[in-house]
């Protein structure tokens, strides 16, 4: 028997991230509090990385919606699944050359195209689906604050993302020996 309400719980537990990472905060301070010539910059470096992650654990959060559509994503070894009753599919991060959100029988959608044109398309309430959070932030130059944003706000069918060209942001251009 727990001595909280059940819809207490569910809220704890979907703010659980932000609240580890207060209660890490907490303790930085505490730290500081203790003084001295270690536990000072100790404790500040605690807040620091609690502060941070309690940035992306709030943008994550922002991510979160419930369960609402049918089919499962998966995000496994710089792949992102798909597996829904009629369609789906799987898509390397590597490859993804596009990200928008759109509208497709009244649902969001996530549309994820690829470097030869095919497209995956994951519904925004899917199982899952908060967990491409962390995949879109794996992705060069993605501004994860803009998705989560867009996300927020509604759907929009702009690009959120797009792969940026060869040679550009320090990535060197692929080069072919003849």
């Amino acid at each position: 028997m727990s001595l909280l309400r059940p819809a207490v719980r569910a809220g704890m537990h979907r703010w659980r991230e932000v609240i580890a990472a207060a209660g890490a905060a907490l303790a930085g301070l505490w730290l500081i509090g203790l003084g001295g010539w270690l536990l000072v910059p100790v404790g500040a470096v605690v807040v620091a990385a609690a502060l941070g992650w309690g940035l992306v654990a709030l943008r994550r959060l922002r991510f979160a919606r419930a369960v609402s559509a049918p089919g499962v994503v998966e995000v496994d070894e710089g792949q992102i699944g798909y597996f829904g009753p009629t369609f789906g599919g799987v898509v390397a991060l590597d490859e993804i050359q596009e990200i928008r959100l759109t509208v497709f029988h009244g649902a969001g959608q996530w549309r994820l195209r690829t470097l030869d044109g095919q497209v995956l398309l994951i519904p925004v309430a899917a199982a899952g689906a908060e967990r491409l959070y962390d995949a879109f932030a794996a992705l060069p130059g993605a501004d994860t604050a803009r998705i989560a944003a867009a996300l927020a706000r509604g759907v929009t069918t702009l690009p959120l993302w797009q792969r940026p060209p060869a040679g550009a942001a320090g990535r060197p251009a692929d080069h072919k020996l003849s």
